[in-house]
């Protein structure tokens, strides 16, 4: 659920950074709208109003064509849920890192003949990709760890079975111990991980 919500989430997340830095006023205000009601409104709200809403939306959609009643995924809705409010923040991460690029060096890269597309992929990327992975990394950190919120739509996610399970056997700090040290495991792994991609692309552009 993490990755696939991430991968929505840097979709969603470079679209937004792109209407904001198009200029135009009609993708500039809709991205801004998104950012603003994303990163002002609870996550646990925007979820099962997200579930919720989707279920009722398909069904009453589903009437209109006289089909029988539609059960939404719990776990797609889950990781639709997530990435729309990743998508938020990685919006204001994308467009940070592009900023922090310096205007003169795409410009002096065409003035070398690179042309739009070159430019992009050998001047530009690499220094976004540098200038944005520290805030990246820090969305993909709060991501995996906000998977165990959508237990409340009744996913049998980690949290929700650790929590049925410590119910059933009146041994809920056994099982809430157990679901910790997998988080920290993976956050963990995802620290070690992240530091080698920065080294990798810092030595890149050192280079």
């Amino acid at each position: 659920m993490a990755v696939l919500s991430l991968v929505l989430a840097t979709f969603l997340g470079a679209l937004g950074a792109i209407a904001k830095l198009s200029g135009g006023m009609l993708p500039t205000g809709v991205a801004g709208i998104y950012t603003t009601i994303v990163r002002g409104v609870p996550d646990l709200v925007l979820i099962l109003l997200i579930y919720f809403g989707g279920q009722r939306l398909v069904n009453d959609i589903g009437r209109g064509l006289d089909l029988d009643y539609i059960e939404v995924s719990k776990f797609w809705s889950g990781v639709v849920s997530i990435g729309f409010i990743y998508g938020a923040y990685l919006t204001e991460t994308f467009r940070g890192a592009y900023l922090s690029v310096p205007k003169g060096q795409p410009e002096a890269a065409y003035a070398l003949g690179l042309n739009r597309g070159q430019t992009l992929r050998l001047v530009t990327l690499p220094q976004l990709l540098r200038h944005a992975l520290p805030g990246y990394g820090n969305v993909w950190m709060v991501l995996v760890k906000s998977t165990a919120v959508v237990s409340v739509i009744g996913l049998e996610d980690l949290v929700g079975l650790a929590d049925k399970a410590g119910k059933s056997t009146r041994e809920p700090f056994l099982f809430f111990t157990a679901v910790i040290l997998v988080y920290l495991a993976i956050t963990a792994a995802s620290n070690w991980g992240l530091r080698q991609v920065d080294r990798r692309v810092s030595k890149g552009i050192t280079a």
